[in-house]
């Protein structure tokens, strides 16, 4: 008889995550069950509380991997500030998922929730703007800060606009959209 080997706890911690994804994508925090993400990990509730400790554990460590894994695929390029803002509207196209996560997370958390793993990446990067405003590269017509949010806002502008606005917009094919992101960027660092 075949002995039962548990999953390494890399292997369940990320099975968990996907599940969450899905499910808090979907749902977000307060309609999200803990039971559906353990049957699609095909674990179970005290394996969530064992590894996030609540179901907004899940969602915060779910939250603050999106964010890091987005900072890893598309690092910020303040050389080139609109092609680093396509690259990141590309991230979005790609993983949907992302950006309706920040949505609930904004919706539900708010400032309550303020994740240290999500501050640390956006100081990181506002560091980054910051660096090239002193350096001459990137005007200094609004704060490192401020151009760092106006440059992601324009990136996720098509995945996270409403249906309603989307119906409006809905004749840009996606690779317009894309050559948009980058036009709006260049004409707000003047480039």
């Amino acid at each position: 008889m075949a002995r039962f080997t548990p999953p390494a706890p890399d292997a369940m911690r990320a099975r968990l995550l996907l599940a969450a994804r899905d499910e808090f994508a979907a749902a977000g925090l307060v309609g999200a069950k803990i039971e559906r993400i353990a049957a699609a990990s095909s674990s179970n509730k005290a394996q969530i509380f064992h590894y996030f400790g609540s179901k907004e554990g899940l969602f915060d460590a779910l939250l603050a991997q999106t964010v890091a894994e987005t900072f890893d695929e598309v690092p910020i390029d303040t050389d080139d500030l609109a092609e680093w803002a396509a690259r990141l509207h590309d991230s979005y196209v790609q993983r949907p998922w992302a950006e309706r996560l920040a949505t609930w997370h904004r919706l539900e958390r708010g400032s309550d929730g303020a994740l240290e793993a999500v501050i640390a990446s956006n100081a990181e990067a506002v560091a980054a703007v910051e660096h090239a405003q002193r350096a001459g590269v990137l005007p200094r017509s609004y704060r490192p800060a401020v151009l760092l949010g106006l440059v992601m806002h324009l990136a996720a502008f098509w995945s996270s606009a409403s249906p309603e606005y989307g119906s409006l917009v809905a004749a840009v094919a996606p690779a317009r959209r894309r050559q948009i992101v980058i036009d709006a960027v260049k004409a707000l660092v003047g480039g």
